[in-house]
């Protein structure tokens, strides 16, 4: 008995432990339905292998999860993935030792990672100069036009040809108002979709330097005689109660859900929550647009986020990294995840594998995002990158509001917009010089 105690024993001390997993956190910002699917991401992906294990983090809205990003960082303790959106793209491209490149954590790994496959306005508006991805494309989106086909009905407005230019819009505002209706339109993210989707759709620029992406010394010029023309439109809107504002960001998204309003501009990744929560029939349409204008409609810009990887990390930690994106990289992953939450298709396969399923046809209007991003990009419209836009975006916040309160009017806003953006742009100039 003795003996085989102490066999036992021997036995029990060659045993090789069990590998632990690499742990992989992931701050991000998604809520409602898109947190599901993060979570859900995760999930199938730690499930699909045994050597790493995605841990998704919310850390609060795209501003608070970047701040608290870049917090992290200084202390030491950042996470290995962050997801910021579009509008700190300028300042995390800047943030020279505070990432890694995309390009480099997947070709250290030994993973193919080819630019080309991505959907061209999404790879460039994250490529550097030099042409290398520095952040993982991951929930990209653009400005659609979402319209309550119910109300509509009810107005005695044709629900199945949705308005397409700004002067069919305040005409279909109209019938709902006098017929009841309380909120014929509302605007999310209003600097995103009346003034950086707006410029680009009408092939005008918002700032200099092809909207920044030549270089640091971009200034904005969004006070120019059609951007005072399209505030001034949606003023006269706001005093005839044809458009109501309902707060900053994606704020005003719960009142079309809700049935409160009956028209919104916002992101193609709001499309998950009103198929899932809307309790009436909708479409999804284009971005209105003002049809004297030369060259318009011509495309939207890119809007949602995509995942930076944080530096100062262990190999083994990028290793998983890489393998997370390989993941997420795969066609059937990327149509699944475009399903279920509007965002676009990164990558054209995957794009393929979405038309070839039946989904558009299925489900008209889902391809509008995509349509409206795989148009040919001109110089002032291939995408809008500029520092410090979290701050000028606040600056547009504050200056339309006193714009729809009919405290300032639109050439006053716009005007102040481009005097106090100016300067913040010089300021952050300034700080990447060299």
């Amino acid at each position: 008995m003795k003996l085989q105690f102490i066999a036992a024993a021997l036995a029990a001390s060659f045993v090789v432990p069990a590998q632990a997993q690499t742990e992989i956190q992931w701050w991000h910002s998604m809520t409602a339905v898109n947190n599901e699917v993060v979570n859900d991401l995760a999930k199938d992906f730690n499930a699909s292998q045994k050597d790493f294990k995605v841990v998704p983090v919310y850390k609060g809205s795209y501003a608070e999860s970047l701040t608290a990003g870049v917090a992290a960082f200084r202390a030491g303790n950042a996470p290995n993935i962050l997801q910021v959106f579009e509008v700190g793209t300028a300042t995390m491209m800047a943030s020279k030792g505070a990432i890694v490149p995309v390009y480099k954590v997947m070709a250290d790994a030994g993973k193919k990672f080819d630019p080309k496959v991505y959907v061209p306005a999404v790879a460039s508006y994250y490529t550097a100069p030099n042409g290398q991805m520095l952040s993982f494309p991951f929930n990209s989106s653009t400005t659609v036009f979402y319209i309550n086909k119910d109300a509509f009905e009810k107005a005695g407005i044709d629900a199945s040809k949705p308005p397409t230019t700004w002067p069919e819009v305040a005409l279909a505002a109209a019938k709902l108002k006098a017929s009841g209706h309380r909120c014929p339109l509302t605007i999310a993210w209003q600097g995103w979709t009346q003034m950086e989707s707006f410029s680009t759709w009408h092939n005008t620029l918002l700032a200099t330097k092809r909207n920044g992406l030549d270089g640091a010394d971009a200034r904005l010029v969004s006070n120019s005689p059609l951007h005072v023309r399209h505030i001034e439109n949606l003023a006269n809107m706001a005093k005839q109660g044809l458009f109501v504002y309902k707060g900053r960001e994606n704020a005003p998204e719960g009142t079309f859900v809700s049935g409160e309003c009956a028209m919104i501009t916002t992101s193609s990744g709001f499309y998950g929550n009103v198929a899932k929560n809307a309790k009436f029939k909708y479409a999804v349409a284009t971005l209105p647009y003002y049809p004297d204008v030369p060259g318009a409609p011509q495309n939207t810009v890119i809007g949602g986020a995509s995942l930076w990887v944080m530096a100062g990390k262990k190999p083994e930690e990028y290793k998983g990294v890489a393998a997370f994106f390989d993941y997420l990289s795969r066609p059937e992953v990327q149509s699944a995840t475009h399903k279920r939450t509007g965002y676009l298709p990164i990558t054209l396969a995957a794009y393929k594998v979405t038309e070839d399923s039946g989904f558009y046809k299925q489900n008209p209007g889902t391809d509008t995002a995509v349509n409206q991003m795989i148009r040919k990009t001109t110089d002032k419209s291939r995408g809008i990158r500029l520092g410090n836009y979290l701050q000028i975006r606040t600056i547009e916040d504050e200056e339309l509001e006193q714009v729809w309160a009919g405290k300032k009017t639109a050439q006053e806003a716009l005007d102040s917009i481009v005097k106090r953006g100016n300067e913040l742009l010089e300021r952050f100039e300034k700080a990447n010089k060299g």
